[in-house]
């Protein structure tokens, strides 16, 4: 099942690098990088894939928890 077209994927991906570089947001947070497979960018790291290929399972979860920087609520 797909869950985005070519051009949404697109779209993601230049928001994403907006908010990673512009400077504007106070900080970030970026799931992304928590959860997605190194090997193969473009999909969630297998262990962290519900099954759905979209969302993450519960080692998804802790993973992007982990990312959480705490300092950024200071």
């Amino acid at each position: 099942m797909s869950h985005s077209s070519p051009e949404k994927d697109a779209l993601r991906k230049a928001v994403n690098q907006w908010i990673r570089t512009s400077g504007e947001p106070d900080g970030i947070v970026d799931f992304d990088a928590a959860t997605r497979d190194p090997a193969n960018p473009d999909k969630l790291l297998p262990a962290f894939d519900s099954g759905d290929h979209l969302h993450p399972n519960e080692a998804g979860q802790k993973a992007m928890g982990d990312a959480v920087d705490l300092a950024l609520f200071n």
